[in-house]
Order: C-alpha cells, then sequence, then structure tokens
C-alpha cells in the first residue's frame, strides 16, 4: 500500500508497506518525532496507533507548544 503524507513543506513525501503500518511507524520511518505532529484524514485528527491497511493521503500539523 502507499501512505501519501503531506508535511506542508513542498512536495508530499510517500511511503510503501506491504504489510498494515500504524501512524506512528510511518512517523518513523520519515524521521518525525511523533510528539511534534498531529495527523489528520480529510478532517478527523487521527490516533498515531491508528492502523493504515489501504492507499491513504494524511497531512501532519506541527504541534507548537511552550510559553
Amino acid at each position: 500500500m502507499r501512505i501519501t503524507v503531506d508535511c506542508g513543506e513542498g512536495e508530499p513525501r510517500i511511503v510503501e508497506s506491504d504489510e498494515p503500518i500504524t501512524i506512528a511507524e510511518v512517523l518513523t520511518r520519515l524521521d518525525i518525532a511523533a510528539s511534534t505532529v498531529l495527523a489528520v484524514h480529510g478532517d478527523t485528527i487521527v490516533p498515531h496507533t491508528s492502523t493504515i491497511s489501504n492507499d491513504i493521503e494524511i497531512e501532519l500539523i506541527v504541534v507548537s507548544s511552550g510559553g
């Protein structure tokens, strides 16, 4: 399956997997710290524990923190 990830910085990045994969595993493959982003599919924020088993496009929203 093919996961298209829109990181908001130019061209989307692609992750391919022969087996179901969690969003957390996708982030690891892209070397993105899970604590720094929210994953969004359509208009819905999805947990990083969600398993992807079909081609999909997700958007990553950077989470800002601090004071």
